[in-house]
Parts: structure tokens; C-alpha cells; sequence
């Protein structure tokens, strides 16, 4: 009989996160998002790299599926991977604190393209804090609320921390009502 608890307290110290990658939850809920409500995101193989308080880094890998006809990353997939560094910092504050109670979605859309996107893309987002104030607010006030955020893309690979392209969002939030 001791043998067999202290089988089951090993097994209640057992995580499985121990072994998979470090933000493997959160890209899971990234894709699963995308999967069932967004299918481009599903198809871009978004990866989430960090997501702190502050912020938000994701990549989306150059391949078949993303490439444009000169081998570097179509603007589209370019416009997904910064919604997605953008507003996954949101969707995660809204189900933490909202219960999924706040109505999310991009007002608006700015771009400038600076470089051809010739590898793996990282989009940048550190607006955390302003997001998180901005969540707060719509929950407190049940007013829609804009929030402008930046996001910037990198090929860290090929250009180090030289921007490819930088994108201007703005997030708005409105409180659901029961």
C-alpha cells in the first residue's frame, strides 16, 4: 500500500508544462482561437514567444503557406501576426478578468512596410500596462473604450532588432451586457 501512495505522490508532483515548451499554453489557445474563429490565424501557425504584463512577442514562420511570389512574407499574413501580437494580451486579460464578458475588435489599421520580411517574423507588442488599463476601464465603466496600440515586426535572424514593418491598431472594447 506504500508503494502505491507514494506512486500517486509522485504523480500528483508531475506537470506536464515541465516538459513542453515555455508559452506552449498560450499558443494553444492561440491556435485553437484561430481554428474555430479566425481560420487564417489557424493556418499561419502563429507561436507565441513571451507574453508578460508588459508584453507581447509572436512569431509566425516564412513558409509555403505565407510566402508571397518573391519568397518574402505576404502583407496579409504581415497584418494577422501584428492582430495577433496586438490583441492576445486583451483576449487573455478579458478571460481573466471578464469571464469573456468584453466584445474585442480593431477599429482601425495602419502600416508602413519598411523591409521585405525575407525570414521567420517576430511581432512585437508592449503596450501590456495600457492594455490592461484599458480592460479594467471597460469593465469598470461598461463604456466602449479605443486604445491605439504598436506593433512592430522583426527578422531577427537576417535583420536583428532592424524593423521590417511597424503597425498601429486600434483596440476597442465594449462590455457585453448579460
Amino acid at each position: 500500500m506504500s508503494r502505491l501512495t507514494s506512486l500517486r505522490e509522485q504523480a500528483k508532483k508531475f506537470s506536464l508544462s515541465q516538459f513542453l515548451p515555455l508559452y506552449a499554453k498560450e499558443t494553444l489557445f492561440l491556435r485553437i482561437f484561430g481554428l474555430t474563429q479566425v481560420p487564417v490565424l489557424f493556418l499561419i501557425s502563429p507561436t507565441v514567444e513571451e507574453l508578460t504584463p508588459e508584453r507581447c512577442v509572436v512569431r509566425v514562420p516564412l513558409n509555403r503557406r505565407t510566402k508571397n511570389h518573391l519568397k518574402s512574407m505576404y502583407f496579409g499574413v504581415l497584418a494577422a501576426g501584428a492582430d495577433c501580437a496586438g490583441g492576445l494580451m486583451a483576449m487573455k486579460l478579458i478571460q481573466d478578468r471578464a469571464k469573456g464578458r468584453v466584445s474585442l475588435i480593431f477599429k482601425d489599421f495602419q502600416a508602413q512596410f519598411l523591409r521585405r520580411a525575407e525570414g521567420d517574423v517576430l511581432f512585437t507588442c508592449e503596450d501590456g500596462r495600457a492594455i490592461e488599463e484599458l480592460v479594467n476601464r471597460t469593465i469598470e465603466t461598461g463604456e466602449r473604450q479605443n486604445l491605439s496600440v504598436k506593433v512592430v515586426a522583426t527578422v531577427p535572424t537576417l535583420l536583428g532588432q532592424e524593423p521590417v514593418a511597424e503597425f498601429r491598431l486600434t483596440l476597442s472594447l465594449k462590455k457585453l451586457k448579460k
